[in-house]
């Protein structure tokens, strides 16, 4: 990979190679009422999908688990052992997780086939094959229908993580590209925050009414099928289909205006480089330095955003607060709260990433997380015998959270789009949302039993791999900030020349 990630930022506007240099201010362009409803069409019906399922079965799992629990002894008349219980509900979570990997690999093909915006509104199917099961699994006794309806939502998921962020980054000018990409992660705090706070007790978390929890994940179905539809397909895909009048009319259409010329003419110089490459095959992306190096980039900061161990703060906050000394109440709180500051510090890093830039979000993002993490791991070792101590888990694990939403949570999403053209987006998509579906899963399978075996040491796991990912990023990632895709593709093909 060339000798160093300082490569990366010389001769930032080097060009590619027989391409027309980029006019100043062509795509940048301004925030508007249309660029607005097209963004939030098409990430409220998809990425809350992603968040509200993510944290979903958290409050309510004792409820479910003693349904679970009736339901086999009417089948068997005989009550399971609380171990056949608990293997039953991690199924019923984790199969979230495997969907979302068939979804992530499939994205490329679903993209290219039925376009971003088509994709997104057929893959509603399952959201509503989802509901149906989930809706009626506690009227038949049946908590395979759960297991099957969270396969489906996953899968949905899976897909949304791909096609959304791939939408967001095409319909955006590149002023506005990375907070508009932002906007995906946004949602996903904001809609796991839903989750916690419909599955409360008082709410929806009920014996009576947490079939209407599980269903509730149709209403953002409902609203990105009525808003969708009048928004415009991707502009560069419909110009990859040699559409280009109904490409600059969804240009026109997104940006409210008929001047888009210069726009255009990037784009279109973007796609005539592109139809003189071969097309873009696995092997190819593996094989061609030129992609393999951005491909690496991509895979790794997905796996950096699981392996930093954010979702085993997510799916087992509740846990975390109770070894920290809380009970049952107070841990449930402290998990609202850490929602709430996720979702206000996501709010943050949409404004601050078109200032700091990507890289630099990442860096301080591991880097707190690195030394937060540490703080944590010796925190929760005297957690049980000072009531200071325990004081301060907590507030490690808050610190960690506005640590996360810095940038680890929501740049990883849509760099991937960043760093490839047109031709090879769609399948570089689908192996970057594969791989962080696949480390979700392996995080939410390995974090209780590594917890039980290692005790508070299990963070020191997560330290190890935020310091590597954090020399990672430093060495290999490059600022992508205001750049065009030529320019981006130009910084790989001179380090693949390194």
């Amino acid at each position: 990979m060339g000798k160093g990630g300082e490569k990366f930022s010389q001769d930032e506007n080097v060009k590619l190679e027989g391409q027309p240099e980029a006019k100043e201010g062509a795509g940048q362009g301004g925030f508007n009422g249309k660029l607005a409803f097209a963004i939030a069409a098409s990430a409220l019906g998809s990425s809350f999908q992603h968040g509200y399922n993510t944290g979903v079965l958290n409050n309510p799992q004792k409820i479910i688990e003693t349904w679970i629990s009736h339901t086999m002894a009417n089948r068997t008349r005989e009550y399971p052992d609380q171990q056949t219980v608990t293997f039953v509900f991690s199924v019923m979570t984790s199969i979230f997780c495997i969907g979302g990997m068939i979804g992530g690999a499939i994205t490329g093909v679903v993209a290219d086939r039925f376009g971003r915006k088509g994709g997104l509104l057929l893959n509603n199917i399952f959201v509503i094959l989802a509901v149906i099961c989930e809706a009626v699994s506690k009227t038949v006794g049946s908590y395979e229908l759960i297991i099957l309806g969270r396969f489906l939502i996953g899968v949905n998921s899976g897909m949304n993580a791909g096609l959304a962020p791939m939408y967001l980054a095409e319909i955006s000018p590149i002023n506005l590209r990375g907070a508009v990409g932002t906007v995906y992660q946004l949602v996903i705090t904001v809609s796991i925050l839903v989750a916690q706070i419909l599955g409360l007790g008082s709410i929806l978390g009920t014996a009576e009414l947490w079939p209407t929890l599980l269903a509730i994940t149709i209403v953002p179905s409902i609203f990105q099928l009525v808003t969708l539809p009048f928004c415009p397909e991707s502009p560069k895909y419909l110009l990859s289909k040699n559409n280009e009048n109904e490409a600059q009319n969804a240009l026109s259409w997104l940006r409210g205006t008929n001047i888009v010329h210069e726009e255009m003419d990037l784009m279109k110089a973007e796609y005539d480089a592109v139809k003189m490459l071969p097309k873009v095959t696995m092997r190819e992306i593996i094989t061609n330095s030129m992609l393999r190096i951005p491909l690496i980039i991509s895979l790794m900061v997905m796996c950096a955003q699981q392996l930093s161990g954010i979702n085993a703060v997510m799916f087992f906050s509740s846990q975390i607060f109770m070894m920290a000394g809380l009970d049952n109440a107070g841990s449930t709180y402290a998990t609202l709260a850490m929602g709430t500051i996720n979702v206000i510090m996501t709010v943050v890093s949409l404004f601050l990433v078109e200032k700091a830039g990507r890289k630099t979000l990442l860096l301080v993002g591991f880097g707190g997380m690195v030394v937060d993490t540490a703080l944590l791991t010796i925190g929760m070792m005297f957690a049980a015998q000072s009531k200071v101590a325990s004081i301060l888990c907590i507030i490690f694990v808050l610190v960690y959270v506005i640590m996360f939403a810095t940038g680890p949570g929501s740049i990883p999403w849509f760099l991937v789009s960043e760093l490839f053209n047109q031709s090879a987006r769609p399948i570089a998509t689908s192996l970057a949302v594969s791989i962080n579906w696949t480390a979700n899963f392996l995080v939410g399978l390995a974090f209780l039993p590594l917890a039980e075996l290692m005790g508070p040491w299990v963070f020191i796991i997560f330290v190890i791999l935020q310091a590597l990912f954090l020399l990672f990023i430093y060495k290999k990632v490059p600022e992508t900030k205001n750049k065009t895709l030529e320019e981006i593709s130009a910084m790989f093909r001179q380090q693949s020349y390194q």
